[in-house]
């Protein structure tokens, strides 16, 4: 199996045979470099909002300022969720379960899952789900 693949170089191809141990790599490394780009972000953020002086003299900068610092947990929070989202796609793809749908089991696809790889569905499962969750928003 090839545990480390280049990113930038390796071409995922429908032709080959699903979640193989290339497409496996691949997926791992990308989830895995997603992960320390939010980690590293999250550092940042903690640096900036340490060093920034929550002590503005005028309330209209003080304002401005816990707005923007609540907008920056806010995202932050969000991606808390997605890296636990990421942390479950790794798992699955230790259990042998990753790119397959949840819901039917079958192959979730090569594009769907570079575009978004911590999808747990198939384009199909995931609109009959969207058109579920409209219907009872609406009722």
């Amino acid at each position: 199996m090839s545990e480390k693949i280049d990113l930038s170089s390796y071409v995922l191809s429908e032709d080959d045979e699903f979640m193989n141990a290339n497409q496996k790599a691949y997926f791992r490394a990308k989830l895995v470099a997603w992960k320390n780009d939010i980690l590293r972000e999250a550092r940042e953020t903690l640096d900036h909002l340490a060093e920034e002086s929550a002590n503005h003299p005028d309330l209209a900068d003080r304002a401005s300022s816990e707005t923007d610092r609540a907008i920056e947990l806010r995202a932050r929070d969000r991606q808390r969720k997605l890296i636990s989202k990421i942390d479950a796609a790794l798992q699955r793809i230790e259990d042998g379960t990753y790119g397959y749908c949840e819901e039917t089991g079958e192959p979730i696809g090569l594009k769907r899952l570079d575009a978004r790889p911590i999808a747990t569905l198939s384009i199909e499962a995931q609109e009959r789900h969207e058109r579920r969750e409209k219907v009872y928003r609406d009722e």
